[in-house]
């Protein structure tokens, strides 16, 4: 049985290749559900109500008001 050429019988060929090639055929296929699932999910997690966490602060928060000195840890 000759191997069939993908442009002309492209169903026939991709069944040949998940019989014969199958690490190749679903290392494609998984593949191809990246740039699927970057479109796909993050719609799916809202839904379902995932929220994106708040953003981490790159500052430390200035407290409002005199700075309170420690007391009990003067040197002597």
């Amino acid at each position: 049985m000759s191997v069939p050429q993908f442009w002309s019988q492209p169903l026939r060929y991709i069944r040949w290749a998940s019989h014969e090639k199958p690490a190749i055929f679903f290392s494609i296929v998984l593949g191809s559900l990246g740039p699927v699932a970057l479109v796909s999910i993050p719609p799916v997690r809202r839904y379902f109500g995932d929220v994106d966490p708040e953003p981490i602060p790159f500052t430390y928060p200035i407290p409002k008001g005199p700075r309170a000195i420690p007391k009990g840890f003067d040197d002597e």
